[in-house]
């Protein structure tokens, strides 16, 4: 029988790869836990071997996985270049960026990076910001397209682009206080309103040990041991881990990514912001 294999598919498998886990996966890529594990058995039996070790708390890739999972990047990956370059081969012009600076140290370079690769003639001007800055300079119209910080429970507008659990995170030597010292970064900023609300619900004492409106410093000050903050979970960088459960703290909400685009965008903008789309639905870019 041959071996049929559709986009979602692969995108859905390294989705997995990706976070770790199906239940994370899942929440990512929008469809039931249930639903994506049966889609997997069913790549599992049309490959004839197992892809993943099922393990307790998170599943790896078995050797066969491994080498599946450099053949399903680069089939997505090919899948785009052939879709894009056919469609709009020509296409040029300037196209003015919004992100949070955590996303795009993150996960956006490589995908930017492709971009300009198949469109050499279009010009990326990228800009980081708190999420209501992005959402005020957008309004003002100083950015054709940005990514910025939901909570998809308030708000409904733009397109989801990627969704992932938030932790709080401390450094590996970090000595636990009765008021918990907390690194944020300043107003606006969705993460920090959200674990003030949390910690404020369940009465826990804190106060505001650092204050910075970077990613770097807010990093910084976490591994010198000044206190706690609140990262997406795959972005915990070195030296720094999960903290939740070692002083009982409360679960935070996921965060959600989406995307938002002007009326009557340009050709290039258009092929950007689907690009976008299409890489992080599985972190293919």
């Amino acid at each position: 029988m041959p071996l049929h294999l559709d986009s979602l598919q692969l995108k859905n498998f390294i989705a997995i790869v990706e976070v770790g886990t199906f239940s994370q996966a899942a929440a990512m890529v929008g469809r039931t836990q249930a639903a994506l594990t049966l889609q997997i058995q069913k790549l599992e039996d049309e490959l004839g071997c197992a892809l993943f070790n099922r393990e307790r708390r998170r599943v790896t890739l078995t050797q066969e996985g491994e080498i599946f999972f450099g053949y399903a990047k680069r089939i997505v990956q090919l899948q785009w270049e052939a879709y894009s370059r056919l469609k709009e081969p020509d296409i040029e012009g300037e196209i003015r960026i919004g992100t949070p600076e955590d996303f795009a140290t993150h996960y956006l370079p490589q995908v930017l990076a492709n971009f300009r690769k198949y469109h050499p003639r279009v010009q990326l001007n990228v800009a980081c910001d708190l999420t209501l800055n992005l959402i005020d300079g957008f309004h003002k119209g100083l950015y054709d397209v940005i990514l910025f910080k939901r909570d998809p429970q308030l708000v409904k507008s733009g397109i989801k682009v990627w969704r992932e659990p938030l932790v709080w995170a401390a450094a590996n030597d970090y000595q636990p206080e009765e008021s918990l010292s907390l690194v944020l970064s300043p107003q606006p900023c969705i993460y920090r309103a959200r674990a003030l609300a949390a910690l404020d619900h369940v009465k826990k004492p804190w106060h505001m040990s650092y204050t910075s409106p970077s990613l770097a410093g807010t990093l910084a000050a976490v591994k010198a041991g000044l206190g706690i903050t609140v990262l997406p979970a795959n972005m915990l960088p070195p030296g720094i881990h999960p903290i939740q459960k070692e002083l009982k703290l409360p679960k935070l909400a996921d965060a959600e990514i989406a995307l938002i685009k002007k009326d009557n965008l340009s050709k290039a903008g258009e092929m950007l912001a689907e690009y976008i789309v299409q890489c992080m639905e599985g972190k293919a870019g």
